[in-house]
């Protein structure tokens, strides 16, 4: 098994073939001008980030650990800005470099909670004081199919990880879980709010949105 805060054979193989489909709220970045420098942080195919620059936002960027789920955003919108995470969760780019920063049902394929500690200090490195984060992720659901998933997992794993019929580990969280791990990392929430979203496997799941600010003080670098 691939180490659990990367999986890069699922999302070479399998995970290249998802379709995505966690929404945007527009007007949560509305206080962004046209020229913010935006990164989707686990973009896949690019679909956001197209969304993004359809609606006028001219400095977009993604990143991804997968080579396959890349090239497949490069041939569908080659005019967008990708790159390949060499050593996940670094982005190679210097403190600051960022006004916006998306996580889009990526904490989910992330389940170690060592490992989602570090990708979230990573993207508060990247944000200039008074950045946006913007998350959506998967919340634990209470159905029978999901509780005898859950009971499947390892015991050192939190509740709420198991196994995707076609081999990815992934993490559905509990929303109090989600609000700790922004605030230790330098976050305050200003808002968030509730959805059901289709899951890359077809199935129905509770999700929940964050959109949290870089607090001015906390160090960068």
């Amino acid at each position: 098994m691939d180490d659990l805060g990367n999986q890069l054979t699922y999302w070479d193989t399998a995970g290249a073939t998802k379709t995505f489909t966690h929404p945007v709220v527009p007007a949560w970045l509305d206080r962004l001008a046209p020229g913010a420098r935006i990164l989707d942080y686990g973009c896949g195919y690019g679909r956001v980030m197209a969304g993004l620059a359809g609606q006028g936002y001219t400095s977009v960027h993604g990143v991804d650990i997968s080579p396959a789920l890349i090239a497949r955003g490069r041939t569908l919108h080659p005019g967008l800005d990708f790159a390949v995470l060499e050593h996940p969760p670094a982005v190679p780019a210097p403190p600051a470099s960022f006004d916006a920063v998306l996580l889009l049902a990526v904490l989910t394929c992330v389940p170690d909670p060592g490992a989602q500690q570090a990708l979230v200090a990573e993207v508060s490195r990247l944000l200039v004081p008074g950045g946006l984060l913007y998350v959506s992720d998967l919340l634990i659901a209470a159905d029978e199919r999901n509780r005898e998933r859950y009971a499947a997992a390892p015991g050192d794993l939190p509740y709420g990880v198991f196994t995707t019929a076609d081999g990815a580990v992934c993490r559905h969280h509990d929303p109090e879980a989600l609000r700790a791990l922004l605030s230790g990392n330098g976050f305050d929430i200003a808002a968030e709010h509730r959805l059901d979203v289709a899951t890359m496997n077809g199935n129905r799941s509770p999700a929940i949105q964050f959109l949290a600010r870089r607090r001015d003080g906390e160090k960068v670098g």
